[in-house]
């Protein structure tokens, strides 16, 4: 008896409370010489991922007003073979203006985990949510 189950998708409504949950996701984005995906601490604000660069990076060269995902995942180490996946995929652009920047900040301003000064805000507001779960129930 197969004792796995098949992924199961999960609602809008639990794709947003597992990002909004999580801590740490991926970036993923095309540059010239293939995919990158970068690890990025962020937060969730209303209907946008918000995560923090700085301006020497790939993502300040290549993910600027243009198509990216980003994947959070909650993984059961306890329990092999159990966890969900969220992807947000939608536009980012970089927060610019005074008062953009103070709303931003004003819902997340934590410490970078990387060395080094992250001066540039970045706002995904995405256009598609989807999460699956799968391993067996609780």
């Amino acid at each position: 008896m197969d004792t796995t189950e098949r992924p199961q998708q999960m609602t809008l409504e639990e794709c947003r409370d597992l990002l909004a949950a999580g801590v740490v996701g991926r970036v993923a984005m095309v540059t010239p010489i293939g995919p990158r995906i970068v690890p990025m601490a962020y937060s969730l604000n209303g209907g946008a991922i918000v995560f923090r660069t700085a301006p020497d990076t790939e993502l300040s060269s290549y993910g600027w007003d243009t198509v990216l995902a980003f994947e959070v995942d909650d993984l059961d180490h306890h329990a092999v073979g159990r966890g969900s996946s969220v992807v947000a995929v939608g536009r980012a652009h970089v927060v610019t203006g005074p008062e953009e920047i103070a709303r931003v900040r004003a819902a997340w301003n934590s410490p970078p985990w990387a060395p080094g000064p992250r001066t540039v805000y970045v706002e995904l507001v995405w256009r598609g949510l989807t999460g699956q779960r799968w391993g067996r129930a609780a």
